[in-house]
Protein backbone atom coordinates (compact mmCIF):
# COMPACT_ATOMS: atom_id res chain seq x y z
CA UNK A 1 0.00 0.00 0.00
CA UNK A 2 1.30 3.44 -0.88
CA UNK A 3 2.37 5.77 1.91
CA UNK A 4 -0.62 8.08 1.45
CA UNK A 5 -3.03 5.13 1.43
CA UNK A 6 -1.63 3.81 4.69
CA UNK A 7 -1.83 7.26 6.28
CA UNK A 8 -5.45 7.81 5.20
CA UNK A 9 -6.40 4.32 6.40
CA UNK A 10 -4.84 4.87 9.84
CA UNK A 11 -6.30 8.38 10.11
CA UNK A 12 -9.78 7.12 9.22
CA UNK A 13 -9.46 4.39 11.87
CA UNK A 14 -8.66 7.09 14.46
CA UNK A 15 -11.37 9.42 13.16
CA UNK A 16 -14.31 6.97 13.07
CA UNK A 17 -14.87 6.62 16.85
CA UNK A 18 -14.19 10.32 17.39
CA UNK A 19 -16.75 11.26 14.74
CA UNK A 20 -19.31 8.89 16.25
CA UNK A 21 -18.77 10.37 19.72
CA UNK A 22 -19.43 13.83 18.26
CA UNK A 23 -22.63 12.74 16.49
CA UNK A 24 -21.23 12.88 12.96
CA UNK A 25 -19.98 10.30 10.45
CA UNK A 26 -16.83 10.07 8.37
CA UNK A 27 -17.41 10.96 4.74
CA UNK A 28 -13.84 10.74 3.50
CA UNK A 29 -10.18 11.19 4.47
CA UNK A 30 -7.36 12.23 2.18
CA UNK A 31 -3.68 12.91 2.66
CA UNK A 32 -2.33 15.10 -0.14
CA UNK A 33 0.71 17.14 -1.01
CA UNK A 34 0.03 20.56 -2.52
CA UNK A 35 3.17 22.46 -3.43
CA UNK A 36 5.52 22.03 -0.49
CA UNK A 37 2.74 21.42 2.05
CA UNK A 38 1.04 18.20 3.22
CA UNK A 39 -2.62 18.18 4.23
CA UNK A 40 -4.65 15.61 6.12
CA UNK A 41 -8.21 16.45 5.12
CA UNK A 42 -11.03 14.81 7.02
CA UNK A 43 -14.57 15.28 5.75
CA UNK A 44 -17.44 14.70 8.17
CA UNK A 45 -21.17 14.67 7.59
CA UNK A 46 -24.50 14.27 9.38
CA UNK A 47 -28.15 14.56 8.50
CA UNK A 48 -28.98 18.24 8.24
CA UNK A 49 -25.31 19.13 7.63
CA UNK A 50 -22.36 19.77 9.89
CA UNK A 51 -21.70 23.00 11.74
CA UNK A 52 -18.46 24.80 12.49
CA UNK A 53 -18.84 23.57 16.08
CA UNK A 54 -18.96 19.95 14.83
CA UNK A 55 -15.78 20.53 12.83
CA UNK A 56 -14.04 22.20 15.76
CA UNK A 57 -14.95 19.42 18.21
CA UNK A 58 -13.78 16.68 15.87
CA UNK A 59 -10.62 18.59 14.97
CA UNK A 60 -9.58 19.06 18.61
CA UNK A 61 -10.12 15.41 19.51
CA UNK A 62 -8.53 14.11 16.32
CA UNK A 63 -5.52 16.40 16.70
CA UNK A 64 -4.87 14.98 20.17
CA UNK A 65 -5.27 11.40 18.90
CA UNK A 66 -2.92 12.05 15.97
CA UNK A 67 -0.32 13.57 18.30
CA UNK A 68 -0.55 10.56 20.61
CA UNK A 69 -0.27 7.99 17.80
CA UNK A 70 2.37 9.99 15.86
CA UNK A 71 2.25 7.82 12.71
CA UNK A 72 2.70 10.69 10.21
CA UNK A 73 6.41 11.46 9.92
CA UNK A 74 6.06 14.56 7.72
CA UNK A 75 4.81 17.96 8.82
CA UNK A 76 1.17 18.43 7.78
CA UNK A 77 -1.88 20.61 8.28
CA UNK A 78 -5.05 18.99 9.65
CA UNK A 79 -8.31 20.18 8.12
CA UNK A 80 -11.74 18.98 9.25
CA UNK A 81 -14.73 20.12 7.20
CA UNK A 82 -17.96 19.21 5.50
CA UNK A 83 -17.64 17.56 2.08
CA UNK A 84 -19.76 20.42 0.73
CA UNK A 85 -22.80 20.51 -1.52
CA UNK A 86 -20.92 19.40 -4.63
CA UNK A 87 -19.22 16.53 -2.81
CA UNK A 88 -17.04 14.15 -4.77
CA UNK A 89 -18.17 10.52 -5.03
CA UNK A 90 -15.09 8.36 -4.56
CA UNK A 91 -16.19 5.35 -2.53
CA UNK A 92 -18.99 2.80 -2.88
CA UNK A 93 -20.68 4.24 0.22
CA UNK A 94 -20.79 7.67 -1.49
CA UNK A 95 -22.47 6.18 -4.56
CA UNK A 96 -24.94 4.21 -2.41
CA UNK A 97 -25.94 7.34 -0.46
CA UNK A 98 -26.41 9.27 -3.73
CA UNK A 99 -28.72 6.95 -5.70
CA UNK A 100 -31.48 9.11 -7.18
CA UNK A 101 -29.41 12.30 -6.93
CA UNK A 102 -28.24 14.43 -9.84
CA UNK A 103 -24.52 14.07 -10.52
CA UNK A 104 -22.06 15.62 -12.94
CA UNK A 105 -18.47 15.11 -13.86
CA UNK A 106 -15.81 14.40 -16.40
CA UNK A 107 -14.21 11.36 -17.94
CA UNK A 108 -10.71 10.70 -19.21
CA UNK A 109 -11.99 9.59 -22.64
CA UNK A 110 -15.08 10.83 -24.53
CA UNK A 111 -18.35 8.96 -23.90
CA UNK A 112 -21.95 8.89 -25.12
CA UNK A 113 -23.54 9.86 -28.40
CA UNK A 114 -22.11 13.38 -28.21
CA UNK A 115 -18.56 12.07 -27.71
CA UNK A 116 -17.87 14.47 -24.85
CA UNK A 117 -15.85 14.12 -21.66
CA UNK A 118 -18.51 15.92 -19.60
CA UNK A 119 -21.65 14.24 -18.32
CA UNK A 120 -24.61 14.80 -16.02
CA UNK A 121 -27.68 12.86 -15.01
CA UNK A 122 -29.48 11.07 -12.22
CA UNK A 123 -27.42 8.35 -10.54
CA UNK A 124 -29.43 5.15 -10.94
CA UNK A 125 -26.96 2.33 -10.20
CA UNK A 126 -23.32 1.41 -9.70
CA UNK A 127 -21.16 -1.65 -9.31
CA UNK A 128 -17.44 -2.36 -9.10
CA UNK A 129 -16.92 -1.51 -12.78
CA UNK A 130 -19.66 0.89 -13.88
CA UNK A 131 -21.87 3.81 -12.93
CA UNK A 132 -25.30 4.14 -14.57
CA UNK A 133 -26.97 7.51 -15.08
CA UNK A 134 -30.34 8.54 -16.44
CA UNK A 135 -29.79 11.45 -18.80
CA UNK A 136 -32.15 14.40 -19.18
CA UNK A 137 -33.84 12.80 -22.22
CA UNK A 138 -34.52 9.62 -20.23
CA UNK A 139 -31.80 7.56 -21.91
CA UNK A 140 -29.32 5.50 -19.93
CA UNK A 141 -25.61 6.31 -19.85
CA UNK A 142 -23.28 3.63 -18.50
CA UNK A 143 -19.83 4.90 -17.56
CA UNK A 144 -16.80 2.76 -16.78
CA UNK A 145 -15.52 3.66 -13.33
CA UNK A 146 -11.91 3.50 -14.53
CA UNK A 147 -12.81 6.24 -17.06
CA UNK A 148 -14.19 8.61 -14.41
CA UNK A 149 -11.88 11.55 -13.84
CA UNK A 150 -14.35 13.18 -11.42
CA UNK A 151 -17.95 12.62 -10.36
CA UNK A 152 -19.77 14.75 -7.83
CA UNK A 153 -23.23 15.80 -6.74
CA UNK A 154 -24.58 18.51 -9.00
CA UNK A 155 -25.29 21.88 -7.41
CA UNK A 156 -28.60 23.47 -8.41
CA UNK A 157 -29.07 27.16 -7.80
Amino acid sequence: MAKTGKITEQAEALLAPIAASCGVRVYDVEYVREGSENYLRCYIDKDGGVTIDDCEAVSRLLSDALDASDFIADAYTLEVSSPGLGRALTKDRHFAQSIGEEVEGTTFRPVGDAGTKQFSGILRAFDADTVTLEEEDGSELVLERKNLAKIRLAIDF
